[in-house]
């Protein structure tokens, strides 16, 4: 359902289009890293690399509404537990070392807040929305097989994302993100501790296209 609101969110930024002035709207593909901090003892930040895009309508030149898309492909999370480990209800987890894959996927909108002069052009946002990974849910699995009873359920949680970037305009239609630096803050539930939030870093760069 969340996913659908997020497609009709778009759908409803691309009809604005024919009641926007020129350079009013973009279009834009980037690649991105995602530093993502999985809050499990032991277990280190992993990186994810991937991309996406969204679209931005402009108002004014200055204030905007921005819809985000990015997916990030499959990295691994390791954990070792030397002596079994009862966790007061959530379940056991035997000894061993249990490692996971996960994918990551992002989707967000909200306000940008651009400067914009002729060739360098910065902007701001704080974006809102969900995300969702299958790292924790494989890890359970892994778990569960050696005789574990921790169980975790498929997640979609609040995610945010606070910060700006730089675009540079190449001609009348193009224009390079040379960089864009967002704080992510997601909450997911893992199987191991009570903790659900995930302090993230996120750099998007890529090709926009004007309109």
């Amino acid at each position: 359902m969340r996913f659908s609101r997020a497609i009709l969110f778009s759908m409803i930024l691309l009809a604005c289009t024919s009641a926007s002035a020129q350079d009013r709207f973009e279009i834009y593909g980037v690649y991105s890293y995602l530093h993502f901090s999985p809050t499990i003892t032991g277990v280190q930040s992993r990186s994810f690399n991937g991309g996406g895009g969204g679209a931005t309508l402009y108002f004014l030149k200055i204030f905007g509404l921005k819809a985000d898309f990015m997916g990030y492909g499959s990295t691994s999370f390791t954990q070792t537990y030397n002596s079994p480990v009862i966790i007061p209800g959530r379940g056991s987890i035997p000894a061993g070392t249990y490692t996971s894959q996960g994918d990551m996927f992002t989707y967000l909108f909200g306000p940008v807040l651009r400067i914009p002069t002729p060739l360098i052009k910065p902007f701001g946002e704080v974006l809102f929305g969900g995300s969702y990974t299958n790292a924790y849910v494989n890890l359970s699995k892994q778990i569960d097989q050696a005789g574990g009873t921790i169980t975790t359920p498929s997640q979609h949680p609040f995610t945010m994302a606070a910060g700006g970037g730089v675009d540079l305009s190449v001609s009348h239609r193009v224009a390079i993100r040379l960089g864009e630096f967002d704080y992510i803050l997601t909450r997911y539930t893992n199987p191991l501790t009570s903790t659900n939030n995930q302090n993230n870093f996120r750099y998007c760069g890529g090709v926009i296209l004007k309109f």
